[in-house]
């Protein structure tokens, strides 16, 4: 592993950096594309050079680099939905021209009628197993509080399944949470959504780009056994102050952006920033609104998230960026539970010269810290010092620091990339009740991660993307060298063949078990030489270290052959080949505090997407399976659900589209449980010389097959309704007014044992919310 990081490993990356710079040197137009209102940089907008092949759509970034163009005079097109079209004439010589254009937004353009940059899209990128998601399709979601929110959306998305209104998980083609990565801005965010599960840490009017990987995901990414979020901010508005506020039944939020010093037309030095904060009041709120919940809802959150934003004439820039994530549930005599996490961060981009090459990275630190306290299970505490009586307590604190080096080869791209990270994982907890003190795993980690990847074109017609990573566990020494592949088949430009697959690894455990149904508490350890773990396998093999593997295969098509109409397919098997778990059979200190497993998941998924003249629907269909073994028995974990279903349904009408209505139906099958098989009387003897002929007897139960048994069908209705007000050019003011769980079904949460109470998901919620835009 030295060698890498020795001589030969440096010659070997220089020997490459050196021959891509000089071999994509040549003729060619590369620079951004911006808002000409507000300065933001624009994704997938499309630049064409009209009458010929060359052509890209701009990066996350707003970046574009069209090379190895013959020297002539071009028409250059730049398009994109909602903005003015934009044709220049420019003169291409035999070297890079830098060269930005800015778009206007045309209010008068019709839903649909541009659609040429997504038409584009789908033909040069292979598209599989990942859903962009932006701030226009959330805002298609009923308000559910009076405020849509990415966490609504992505449980709209293929493959995703979540297991409760409040409280529950989200779990992604098979993958537990701690299996999912969500990075924001390029940093590791350990506890992304809010523990009521309706609402993620950031505003979605944050957002400039999310894509979600549900399989299969590329060489950049590692660490992660499952599934990747990606989600990049905007920078903010450089010409002048704007921002928006929101308040409703829920809670209330604000979003402030502009300028130290302002964007002029030639897209010279810039200087801005963006801020928002935003809080919940449900506990409060909830008592007096619905009186009907007993105990109200008892969830509080507060979050806020700043950036500045410096970007230079030629596009290179430099974002420095923080934030503070809370979360708080209070059930009355039963248990606490809180978290925080904060981060503090620097991202750039750099454009080297007139070169066809572009340098990103991203270095911070992150600190997180979650307990709970238990007051079922309160530790007794005698002759202690120990004041700390919270029952478990997990902190993560951590750097992260990657590089990488993208070149631009005609419309195949070459991505080199090394990161870095290292954190303190600390987890404390009682191990009983009757502990007299805390136990403590403590445990720090280095991970360093090398890959690459080649994005190849050839003619619009095949695209083929083998990626490889190299993936690095000090903490355990050992190396995971994982190979990746994605590739799409244009058949005919309506009719497209893709696919993706790949090796995967994690070192980071869950300090709760998968099978816990209801769970708050987000822990965190990681595997190293002194984890608590068997010798062997599931499957009788010698078990060689704590690092867990797992392989994706991944197939689809996509269709555009009904008009205005996109239908994806995809199926899916993931083989989680190795997993490490909390060992549920524990009786004694000596025994192992953590069990290996393995399983799988396999499934297909079907959307369709219709959008034409203010009216969007969506319809989702996903088949799944996913199993486990123990090593003593086969099991359904608690979120396998057969068949899920989701329809969502925007219509927007009226003058300048100013009322929207938005309706959702989702439909689940029950969960798996294990079913109560007996009551039983049980008699306590604690010693020898106890009277049990006298002695009381308490009541026990006996279990059934374990998570044999299914609860009901899940099924939920929202709805909402939005009016627009436009006043002048720069306020808008919206009104809504929604409801979740429409005609109030009684969705089973779970079942109590010992009292046989049904507890249920969230009952008809009805919300009001008001917005001002300036």
């Amino acid at each position: 592993m030295r060698e890498i990081f020795g001589k030969r490993g440096f010659i070997f990356l220089f020997i490459n950096f050196l021959y891509f710079f000089v071999a994509a040197q040549g003729g060619g137009l590369r620079g951004f594309v911006y808002d000409k209102q507000t300065g933001e940089p624009m994704a997938y907008a499309l630049i064409q050079l009209k009458g010929t092949n060359y052509g890209q759509m701009t990066q996350p970034n707003g970046a574009f680099m069209i090379t190895r163009v013959p020297a002539g005079v071009y028409e250059v097109e730049v398009s994109y939905m909602g903005y003015q079209t934009l044709v220049e004439n420019i003169t291409i010589e035999d070297k890079l021209i830098a060269k930005n254009f800015n778009l206007d937004a045309d209010r008068t353009q019709l839903d649909g009628v541009n659609i040429t940059a997504e038409s584009q899209r789908v033909l040069t990128e292979t598209r599989t197993s990942v859903i962009t998601v932006s701030s226009k399709d959330i805002k298609q979601m009923p308000a559910i509080g009076g405020s849509p929110d990415f966490a609504q959306y992505l449980q709209v998305v293929p493959g995703v399944i979540s297991t409760g209104d409040q409280g529950g998980q989200l779990y992604i083609r098979g993958g537990t949470p701690i299996q999912n990565m969500l990075m924001l801005d390029g940093m590791l965010i350990y506890n992304p959504f809010h523990s009521i599960g309706l609402f993620s840490v950031f505003d979605s009017e944050l957002i400039s780009t999310a894509d979600v990987y549900t399989g299969g995901f590329g060489a950049e990414f590692g660490g992660r056994l499952s599934s990747v979020m990606d989600i990049r901010t905007r920078d903010g508005n450089r010409k002048r102050l704007s921002g928006r506020v929101d308040v409703n039944t829920f809670g209330a939020k604000m979003l402030l952006e502009g300028p130290f010093v302002k964007m002029k037309d030639n897209n010279a030095f810039s200087l801005g920033y963006i801020l928002s904060v935003k809080g919940s009041y449900l506990q409060y709120s909830s008592k007096g609104l619905y009186p009907y919940i007993e105990g109200g809802l008892p969830y509080n959150y507060f979050d806020v998230y700043g950036k500045v934003s410096l970007t230079g004439k030629s596009g290179s820039k430099v974002n420095l960026f923080g934030f503070r994530f809370d979360d708080k549930v209070n059930y009355s005599d039963i248990a606490t539970y809180r978290w925080t996490n904060w981060g503090a961060g620097a991202n750039f981009l750099v454009i080297p010269g007139k070169t066809s090459m572009m340098i990103e990275g991203t270095v911070g630190y992150t600190n997180y810290y979650t307990a709970l306290d238990d007051k079922a299970n309160k530790p007794v505490l005698n002759n202690t010092s120990d004041k700390d009586t919270n029952t478990r307590q997990s902190a993560l604190n951590g750097f992260v620091a990657n590089l990488k080096f993208s070149y631009f080869l005609g419309k195949s791209q070459l991505s080199l990339g090394v990161e870095f990270s290292g954190n303190t994982v600390r987890y404390v907890f009682f191990p009983t009740p009757a502990a007299s003190s805390h136990t403590v795993f403590r445990t720090f980690t280095t991970d360093v991660g090398l890959y690459v990847k080649y994005k190849y074109n050839y003619r619009d017609k095949v695209l083929v993307e083998p990626s490889f990573r190299l993936q690095y566990y000090a903490s355990i020494g050992k190396a995971s060298p994982e190979p990746r592949l994605s590739f799409k088949y244009n058949i005919t430009p309506k009719i497209r063949l893709k696919l993706a697959g790949g090796l995967f690894s994690q070192n980071l455990l869950s300090a709760t078990s998968d099978r816990d149904v209801v769970n708050l508490f987000s822990g965190f350890l990681a595997g190293d030489d002194n984890t608590s773990l068997p010798d062997t396998l599931p499957t009788g093999k010698a078990a060689k270290s704590a690092m867990q593997q797992s392989q994706h295969v991944i197939l689809g098509l996509e269709l555009d052959v009904i008009p205005y109409t996109t239908i994806n397919i995809e199926g899916y098997y993931k083989n989680f080949a190795v997993l490490t778990s909390v060992n549920r059979y524990k009786m004694f200190d000596e025994e192992d505090d953590y069990m290996f497993e393995n399983g799988n998941a396999y499934g297909a998924d079907f959307s369709a997407d219709f959008s034409y003249k203010g009216i969007n629907i969506k319809f989702v269909y996903a088949l799944g399976w996913v199993n486990r073994f123990d090593g003593n028995m086969h099991y359904k974990p608690h979120f396998d659900r057969r068949h899920n279903i989701n329809l969502l349904a925007s219509y927007s009408f009226g003058k300048r589209k100013s009322w929207q209505v938005d309706l959702r139906w989702n439909f689940g099958t029950g969960f798996p449980y294990t079913q109560t098989q007996a009551y039983i009387p049980m008699l306590d003897i604690p010693a020898y010389n106890v009277d049990y002929v006298t002695a009381n007897e308490s009541l026990d139960f006996m279990l059934a097959e374990y998570n044999g048994g299914r609860l009901p069908s899940y099924h939920r209705l929202d709805f909402s309704v939005k009016k627009t007000f436009h006043i002048g050019d720069r306020h808008v003011i919206e009104v809504s007014v929604g409801a979740t769980n429409l005609y109030n079904y009684k969705n089973v949460f779970y079942r109590d044992r010992m009292t046989n109470k049904t507890i249920y998901q969230l009952p008809l919620l009805y919300s009001l919310g008001f917005s001002w835009q300036f």
